[in-house]
């Protein structure tokens, strides 16, 4: 995967640091979408072994005051979470867009739908992947107007890192439905997606490239054990991830269930039009088949933790080769 008669060039680095928003007052679950200080070195350690010349810019406001000053770059290399807004990861790459400069992964537009859960599913299901039914509620009064029979399950619809998410997501009668939705509308300040429990196996598929050039770099198993939070992979298991999930590499070869996975991430990964690099989350319906939850179109790249990298360190191809295959597939459109 690695071009060894690639070209060096200069790389800009867009990111939010958690350390850069704690004197802020933001809680730790408004942080647990920012980035780490070892992603970012191990973004840059990648970049300096394929020779390219990495340069850290930081936040959109940094990135704003730089580009104002004159500065500029060959690539970026973005990710960026954003702040604010229900558009919030596509505002780098737009603001980037407006100076001409290339970066990688995907464009304004679809990070802008992707965030939004509700909106991607219809994407989707409308280019014929399978998903849960659905609803969205953005008001009390909508639970009036429920079409869809117990159990349910309920999160935000435009937040990421399994925010929102608890043990109480499932739900099982008008009374929890309306308490969970009504508190989560409260909370989150946007709307709640509302659709049938899965309640089958859960996989997160790896994805490199664009179109149909895209391919599946193989499957991981969410499995949770000890003391986790059980059926849902709440924000409580996510963020205390030690001892309560296990992600275990599964060959799609020796699996027809995760090849048929795989097939539907890559679908839905072409139809909401993604590109270089990153992760869809599919779980099985009670009749056993694949469905669509979510894309996380620009998906964490901490080398230990993020859950991209854990599948491709389990799969033998290796952090290295992931940020070189990102690269090179951004360069591609240079």
């Amino acid at each position: 995967m690695v071009n060894r008669e690639r070209t060096a060039i200069r790389v800009g680095l867009t990111y939010d640091l958690a350390s850069d928003y704690r004197s802020t007052g933001a809680s730790e679950e408004d942080l647990a979408e920012f980035d780490r200080e070892d992603t970012i070195e191990g973004i840059e350690q990648s970049l300096r072994v394929m020779d390219h010349i990495p340069e850290r810019i930081g936040n959109i406001r940094s990135l704003a005051a730089q580009l104002v000053a004159g500065r500029r770059w060959d690539l970026v290399f973005n990710i960026a979470e954003g702040r604010y807004g229900a558009a919030r990861e596509s505002q780098v790459p737009a603001l980037l867009d407006a100076y001409e400069i290339p970066y990688t992964f995907s464009d304004p537009l679809v990070l802008a739908i992707a965030l939004h859960k509700g909106h991607a599913k219809t994407l989707v299901r409308a280019a014929g992947v399978r998903t849960a039914d659905y609803q969205l509620i953005e008001t009390p009064d909508d639970l009036a107007h429920v079409d869809l029979s117990f159990p349910l399950f309920a999160k935000p619809a435009a937040e990421g890192t399994s925010k929102g998410i608890t043990a109480n997501s499932v739900i099982q009668t008008d009374g929890q439905l309306r308490s969970l939705c009504t508190g989560l509308l409260n909370q989150y300040k946007q709307p709640v997606l509302l659709e049938s429990y899965l309640p089958g196996r859960e996989f997160t598929v790896g994805i490199l490239g664009s179109g149909g050039g895209a391919r599946s770099l193989g499957s991981l198993e969410v499995y949770m054990v000890g003391d986790a939070d059980v059926g849902v992979y709440t924000f409580r298991n996510k963020k205390e991830f030690v001892g309560k999930v296990e992600y275990r590499w599964i060959d799609a070869a020796s699996d027809p269930i995760v090849a048929a996975a795989e097939a539907v991430a890559l679908s839905a990964w072409r139809a909401l039009g993604c590109r270089d690099a990153g992760r869809v989350d599919i779980r099985l319906d009670d009749q056993g088949s694949p469905c669509f939850i979510e894309a996380n179109p620009l998906a964490g790249l901490n080398p230990i933790i993020s859950d991209l990298a854990i599948l491709v360190r389990q799969s033998g191809l290796g952090y290295q080769a992931l940020i070189a295959g990102i690269v090179d597939e951004a360069a591609a459109r240079l």
